[in-house]
């Protein structure tokens, strides 16, 4: 008996043991809550759960390194670490990985703790289940909600035909007088004195007719002017583009800066239309829209993963993969804005020796609507629009009231020296300004600045 119970307690430890173990090599001993925040901050640039991407998709990955390479737990720990030093201890299997994914080489981790990693593989190994949105109950058609629309309109309706009624009541009246007056003396007088011609009535009234014509001469020749000054002008203008592109989803909520895709605005005449390549930077890995917190109203989680891959068919990228086809397709921008072929405009002009003053001059005018950024001055609150529109007239106008407004950076060590006489001048010749220093003052309005 004694000898019986040895054994079974022996078992029991074993058991235990091997339940242990095996918890362990499954990632089970890890916080997956915890992993999930680790994963995103620290995978999703090459890595899905349940796709490849740059590399292989990690779902289950403790489970398939165990069935393809006959590795466990401390293998995960330390390719993830630095599987480069992994590989140049000839480890066989590390190797063969680094080969099948075209010598992609993974990035080394070793700020990440032995927990750190432990909570990783439990979330690749059971991904918690992602929450239930909270949505507001809105009232089903039918409802009591739409009983006092209902009510408002059959109220409107009743007013309406009341008021008919009284209108036809008056005019019964007004024809019931006018048969009386007909049968009166009275009319025989009015029909004698009432003009029978129109030359008769022109004689009579050709003064206050040729009034009323010059002043209708004169309201459709503003009318005209009005039309013709204003051809060209498209204020508020925003044309539907091939591909959706949302500058409040990305300038707004992800914080992109604009010149990372206008590249040449700031040092370029021209701010160019970024390529689809520029693009691919960012979407080579994010295939879809998981920005649940932010959606423009009417569009859904579909409509956003549906233009990512209009962009892929652009570029002739493959997502499953993970390479370019070489079959591009152009796509066909709706250009915005667009100077006149007449009119010089250089963008690093303004961007660069005129940033400060700009953005200055922009704030001291509209005090409770700043900008931080020069872009915004001329193109409107970008970050805020799902459409980019037109925000502003771009008439020759709106350009010589901003050079009459805009004060020159004198605070700029080569404006101070370079501009030093004209300022001393400006001091003695407008002494009431302070010598203030415009951009009209230093050729803003010659024409040969703009039309040459």
């Amino acid at each position: 008996m004694i000898s019986w119970r040895k054994h079974y307690k022996k078992t029991l430890i074993a058991i235990g043991l091997l339940l242990s173990t095996s918890a362990s090599f499954y990632g089970q001993d890890g916080d997956p809550k915890n992993g999930e925040k680790l994963f995103k901050a620290n995978c999703t640039a090459c890595h899905a759960l349940d796709k490849q991407v740059i590399g292989p998709p990690l779902k289950g990955v403790v489970e398939r390194v165990k069935t393809e390479g006959g590795v466990d737990r401390d293998w995960l720990h330390k390719w993830i670490k630095d599987n480069k030093a992994l590989r140049a201890s000839g480890d066989k299997y590390a190797n063969e990985i680094f080969e099948k994914y075209n010598k992609t080489e993974m990035l080394q981790f070793p700020n990440l703790t032995e927990k750190d990693i432990d909570d990783i593989l439990a979330f690749t190994t059971n991904p918690p289940a992602p929450e239930e949105k909270k949505t507001e109950a809105t009232p089903a058609p039918g409802a009591d909600a739409a009983a006092p629309a209902d009510k408002s309109t059959t109220n409107i309706v009743i007013i309406s035909l009341l008021a008919i009624a009284g209108l036809l009541v008056w005019i019964l009246v007004k024809l019931r007088q006018l048969v009386k007056l007909g049968q009166s003396e009275e009319l025989t007088g009015l029909n004698e004195s009432r003009v029978r011609s129109f030359k008769e009535m022109y004689e009579k009234f050709h003064y206050v007719g040729k009034g009323i014509i010059a002043v209708l001469a004169i309201l459709a020749a503003y009318g005209v002017w009005n039309w013709l000054m204003w051809i060209g002008v498209y204020k508020g203008y925003k044309p539907e583009q091939p591909i959706y592109f949302s500058h409040k989803i990305h300038a707004g909520e992800q914080k992109i800066d604009c010149q990372l895709c206008h590249s040449s605005a700031k040092y370029g005449k021209v701010s160019e239309i970024p390529s689809m390549n520029v693009c691919m930077n960012c979407h080579r890995t994010i295939s879809e829209y998981n920005a649940d917190h932010y959606m423009e109203p009417g569009k859904d989680k579909a409509f956003y993963d549906g233009e990512i891959q209009k962009i892929y068919a652009a570029t002739g990228w493959d997502p499953a993969k993970q390479q370019y086809t070489g079959k591009t397709q152009p796509v066909e921008w709706t250009r915005i804005h667009n100077m006149p072929d007449f009119v010089y405009f250089n963008h690093s002009q303004h961007v660069i020796a005129g940033e400060q003053a700009i953005i200055n001059s922009f704030n001291k005018k509209n005090p409770n609507n700043k900008i931080d950024v020069v872009c915004k001055a001329c193109h409107g609150k970008i970050d805020t629009m799902n459409v980019v529109q037109m925000a502003n007239d771009f008439t020759m106008g709106w350009c010589i009231e901003c050079h009459r407004t805009t004060e020159v950076d004198m605070n700029n060590g080569y404006n101070k020296e370079y501009f030093k006489n004209l300022h001393d001048k400006l001091k003695k010749q407008y002494p009431q300004d302070g010598g203030k220093i415009t951009v009209d003052a230093i050729g803003g309005l010659e024409c040969g600045k703009c039309h040459y």
